[in-house]
């Protein structure tokens, strides 16, 4: 069993210490989550890990032989080739045996005087690229791409022309197909759909290496892992069971923390009256002393942040007719590519509708339209009796006052009772102490956007639109959030992959697919099973399908011609290629009786034997090669016939 030991990590920042004294042990079958509060730390560890951050002090240790690899949060760089080229750069450990298969080839062919063992270490260098599957990439690396949501046509673009979203799906397609012992995930779901979402966890369930995943997806940690580290104040505390299970356990020892954190200050309060009091008196001063001693060796209890329940509630929802939203013939195009055709559907109070589908289905655009923030459509979107809309888009950060103060910014948009509590609302969206005095040109690009939610949610309203709302913000935001919207008087329609949340706050759910939109009337478990049943039928369907042309008797006397020809040029194509199949396996088994020559002693230790022999081996791989490129033609032209 491959095991990999982390013992002893320190790293600080000037006096901050950020890793103190981490050690933990993986092995092949850990599923760790690395959970803590923004800040605490957690990226830092796994660079340590991976080697990308040199700490003050560690002892890294694992199996001979056995590989890590690192998905970062963010910085990554792309080489400047296609989407398919820089995938498979997850296969450059083989660059090396590549190279001495070059040079063993040149040797044997030179007939030079080690040509016996350069022949014998050729057999073997063959030997271990077949048995590792690097013969065979291709359908690899594109099952891969497949499932995170590329599809045929874009493997041969430029990797650098994509959003850097479908950039970090990329680096992820890399980093899995490097085939690692040990692998550390930093938030793999960003920017990931539900489709690429299910399939990576589905990749990642048929792991067999040790995994150690950071995520903000709650549904993503309670389905993969098995045991949580938590890292606070430096330290790492393990806890066994999943998420959820972290989480309870949590709740419990934050009860027993809170007592004691009210017991410690009680001490504090009455040990500071003492000192203040009996200060100046000369009769006290050993006791003054000895307290002073005492509360500077106290060890201050501290709650983590990222576990303390955050409280949030909108303002009360103004009163609206029970239509609230319809929405009549809509048509929706960007040039030649139709985004919605003829669509239409009416929104009633209190709904709390979903939109989720693939990226680029056209979930943010048709929000936009919802919210009149894009006008550029056919067809009507009438808004209910007394509807007020409050709308948050991905962008929203961009209408922010880069002058104000992140307090500032808050207090411009709230209801003067609301003013006295936006402190602690500001805290309940990771904003505490001196943050609330940054100005926002200062604030990254997540705080920009956790600052534009929360003024979205100050602004009264009885339909909110909410475009990602939790793309930015923590596990325990997610869940204060999560709660303010079910206790929320008014209608919601949200676009969310986050299907932890989706689950706990859908009660109807919109779906974009390629065959367009389709409603569900049900939580996400309803359409979960839905999906799960229509992808069955499809299976089914494409099985054993024959379509029934309704078409004119002239064009179906054309359809059957057509249909004739295509049937006899697909019979031609599947003869090609069966013939192809058999040369190419007549070809292989010749290609193996050469191999088997090569590594015969009084061969490989004759130089013109061995030369020849390695002249044959070349030819025939030429001609396999040739052979398997005509076959990879007449099967893709046959597979058209079929559609």
């Amino acid at each position: 069993m491959r095991t990999l030991q982390i013992q002893d990590v320190n790293l600080a920042f000037g006096e901050r210490e950020i890793l103190k004294n981490i050690s933990f042990t993986m092995d092949e079958r850990t599923r760790a989550a690395l959970a803590g509060a923004n800040g605490s730390g957690k990226s830092t560890l796994l660079k340590v890990i991976s080697g990308s951050v040199s700490p003050d002090s560690s002892s890294i240790s694992m199996t001979r032989g056995a590989r890590i690899s690192y998905l970062p949060q963010s910085d990554i760089v792309l080489p400047e080739k296609s989407v398919y080229e820089a995938a498979e750069e997850g296969y450059k450990r083989f660059d090396p045996i590549l190279r001495e298969i070059e040079t063993l080839e040149g040797r044997v062919m030179e007939g030079e005087k080690e040509a016996m063992a350069a022949a014998a270490r050729l057999s073997e260098c063959h030997e271990i690229l077949s048995d590792s599957g690097y013969y065979e990439r291709k359908p690899r690396i594109e099952s891969i791409l497949f499932g995170l949501g590329f599809a045929k046509k874009d493997l041969e673009r430029a990797a650098r022309e994509f959003s850097g979203g479908y950039q970090m799906r990329i680096a992820l397609a890399r980093i899995l197909l490097e085939d690692p012992d040990f692998l550390f995930l930093d938030e793999p779901t960003n920017y990931l759909d539900i489709e690429a979402m299910i399939w990576l966890e589905e990749y990642l369930k048929a792991f067999d290496g040790g995994l150690m995943v950071v995520s903000h997806d709650q549904g993503f940690l309670d389905d993969m892992v098995t045991e949580v580290y938590e890292l606070f104040n430096g330290k790492l505390t393990k806890y066994a069971g999943n998420y959820s299970a972290y989480v309870v356990r949590r709740d419990e020892e934050i009860k027993e923390i809170e007592k004691a954190y009210r017991k410690q200050q009680e001490e504090i309060e009455k040990t500071e009256a003492f000192i203040e009091r009996f200060r100046y008196k000369a009769t006290k001063s050993r006791q003054v002393q000895s307290r002073i001693k005492a509360l500077d060796k106290m060890d201050i209890i501290e709650i983590p942040a990222h576990l303390k329940k955050l409280s949030f509630s909108f303002p009360p929802a103004p009163h609206s007719g029970n239509d609230v939203l319809a929405v009549n013939h809509l048509y929706k195009s960007y040039g030649d590519n139709s985004i919605y055709s003829d669509f239409s559907f009416l929104v009633r109070k209190g709904e709390r509708l979903a939109i989720t589908g693939r990226n680029g289905a056209g979930k943010s655009t048709l929000l936009r339209m919802l919210a009149s923030v894009d006008s550029a459509y056919k067809g009507e979107i009438k808004d209910g009796a007394g509807v007020k809309k409050a709308y948050f888009a991905q962008d929203t950060e961009n209408t922010l006052n880069p002058d104000n103060t992140v307090l500032e910014e808050a207090e411009s948009l709230a209801d003067t009772k609301d003013i006295p509590n936006i402190r602690n609302l500001l805290g309940a969206f990771l904003f505490s102490d001196d943050d609330v005095f940054k100005k926002v040109s200062v604030l990254s690009g997540g705080e920009k956007s956790r600052l534009a939610l929360l003024k979205i949610l100050l602004h009264p309203s009885n339909l909110l639109l909410l475009d990602e709302p939790t793309n930015h913000l923590d596990i325990n935001a997610k869940d204060m959030l999560e709660r303010a919207i079910k206790a929320y008087g008014g209608t919601v329609i949200f676009v969310s992959h986050d299907r932890h949340f989706i689950k706990n706050l859908a009660t109807k759910i919109l779906y974009l697919s390629e065959d367009g939109p389709e409603f569900f009337d049900g939580d996400y478990s309803y359409f979960e099973y839905k999906i799960a049943e229509k992808e069955k039928l499809l299976a089914e369907e494409s099985h054993n399908k024959k379509k029934d042309a309704k078409a004119s008797p002239a064009k179906k006397e054309i359809s059957r011609e057509e249909a004739n020809q295509k049937r006899n040029r697909l019979k031609n194509l599947e003869r090609t290629a069966e013939k192809l199949l058999s040369e190419i396996d007549t070809l292989t088994g010749n290609l193996k009786e050469i191999e088997d020559r090569i590594a015969l002693p009084e061969n490989y230790s004759d130089a013109a034997k061995i030369t020849k022999l390695m002249a044959e081996k070349e030819a025939i791989e030429k001609r396999i090669e040739e052979k398997e490129n005509e076959w990879m033609k007449a099967s893709e032209e046959a597979e058209a016939c079929r559609e």
